[in-house]
């Protein structure tokens, strides 16, 4: 055989073995429900990229992981919770769609996790029903039926601790009280809410304790009021933050290296005897639930917040401050404008931009709970008896008539009616009454 014979049958045997393949395998399945919530972690042999979304009538949650495919030895897939069914399939782009079938409306977030010393690359999926912000059932707590929702309101700093000074001379610590204090008044004389001031006073209260403060309250919600300073003092605008996936993992450590010695509970649960992987479950489905509550809320607050003057960042960002940590517990931090800014710092000295301030933080507060009312909560049981009530929705940017009948769960033709439109068009202000209709 010649040298070219050769040559010519070892390429076309190089073209005909099996390529190696390069990209991610689903190597496993997991699933694990508690109450309302359901987690679906997919064990990758090595990192990959993804996008989530859901699809309605049939409710499912589609996901799609980039040049993917699944281990030929998975061939029952589990269900459980939230999950029917699960179905896969490969595109033609290479990317591998794994669909899950729902049982029930969920919110879904998603992310993924590196390595440890039992699993290796990680996508974890968390499902949690529609219309309940609860974390973690409190199975171990009485709590009275049509209670009111309870809002944690924190002043930053205090005492000791003035915060950020600006060049007029004023101190984030007071600024943060007089506002904290009249959002509380705020609340409190909403129908079927309730404050709790984590300091009413010019103290100082350590940023671990504030968060065990609304906890020991059985808070809905934890909202940190500060004020924001950097050296450009150009920089302007109100920000909303909630925790990191960073600081909720080492919040995890921190409680899971001392649950043996733990007396408290965590969403009612106390994860002390219980086996590593248990406690660190139960403790994973409580923090982000609370963080996916916390998101969302938050979003409702900077679109409020954008109404009142500019703000820094259109969405929520995250980041690790040590009073968002709760594991139960929903919590966001509102910097309300830059105290280093010549111009915002003189509007923090005005009430009435207080006042602007207040309500704005009160009606993204507002929105969230109506759409997401807390079990056993003078609001959910108002709803669930089926009496009507009437919220108003102000018109942010980017708002149109059908996402707002949508977010409300009231049909097209109702939000005209009760607002007598002629036609879907909105405009930025524009208040908009919302027949709900609860039980429906």
């Amino acid at each position: 055989m010649s040298l070219r014979q050769r040559l010519i049958l070892t390429a076309l045997g190089m073209l005909a073995a099996p390529l190696a393949y390069a990209g991610s395998t689903v190597q496993n399945v997991r699933i694990w429900s508690e109450d309302d919530r359901t987690r679906i972690v997919l064990d990758l042999s090595q990192p990959v990229q993804h996008s989530i979304f859901t699809l309605r009538g049939p409710d499912r949650l589609v996901v799609d992981l980039k040049d993917s495919r699944l281990a030929d030895a998975l061939k029952n897939l589990p269900t459980g919770g939230s999950i029917s069914s699960i179905r896969t399939g490969v595109r033609s782009n290479g990317q591998l769609r794994v669909v899950l079938d729902l049982n029930q409306a969920v919110r879904s977030r998603s992310f993924t996790a590196g390595p440890n010393d039992k699993y290796g690359d990680r996508l974890v999926i968390d499902l949690q029903r529609q219309g309940n912000i609860r974390t973690v059932k409190r199975a171990s707590e009485e709590r009275v039926a049509g209670r009111d929702i309870v809002i944690a309101v924190d002043p930053g700093h205090g005492g000791h601790d003035p915060g950020a000074i600006g060049r007029a001379k004023t101190r984030e610590k007071d600024v943060a009280l007089a506002l904290g204090k009249l959002l509380a008044k705020r609340i409190n004389e909403e129908p079927g809410m309730k404050a709790v001031l984590v300091r009413s006073g010019d103290y100082y209260v350590d940023h671990r304790e504030r968060m065990e403060i609304a906890r020991r309250q059985k808070a809905d919600l934890f909202v940190s009021i500060h004020a924001d300073a950097v050296d450009d003092r150009r920089a302007k605008g109100a920000s909303v933050y909630a925790l990191s996936l960073k600081g909720a993992s080492d919040e995890a450590s921190r409680r899971l290296a001392q649950r043996e010695n733990a007396s408290d509970l965590v969403g009612g649960v106390s994860l002390a005897g219980k086996d590593p992987v248990l406690a660190s479950v139960l403790l994973d489905l409580s923090q982000n639930a609370a963080l996916s509550a916390s998101l969302d809320v938050g979003g409702e607050v900077i679109r409020q917040l954008a109404r009142v003057g500019q703000v820094h960042k259109g969405k929520v960002q995250q980041a690790g401050f040590l009073v968002l940590t709760s594991p139960d517990v929903p919590s966001i931090l509102v910097e309300t404008a830059y105290i280093s800014n010549p111009d915002e710092e003189k509007k923090l000295r005005s009430k009435s931009h207080h006042n602007k301030l207040a309500q704005a933080i009160l009606a993204g507060i507002r929105n969230y709970f109506y759409q997401n009312p807390p079990p056993n909560t003078q609001l959910a049981l108002s709803q669930k008896g089926g009496s009507r009530q009437q919220v108003n929705h102000v018109i942010s940017r980017g708002d149109t008539l059908s996402e707002i009948a949508e977010r409300y769960d009231v049909s097209m033709s109702a939000l005209r009616a009760a607002n007598k439109l002629s036609s879907d068009r909105v405009k930025v202000g524009q208040k908009l009454r919302i027949p709900i209709y609860a039980g429906t």
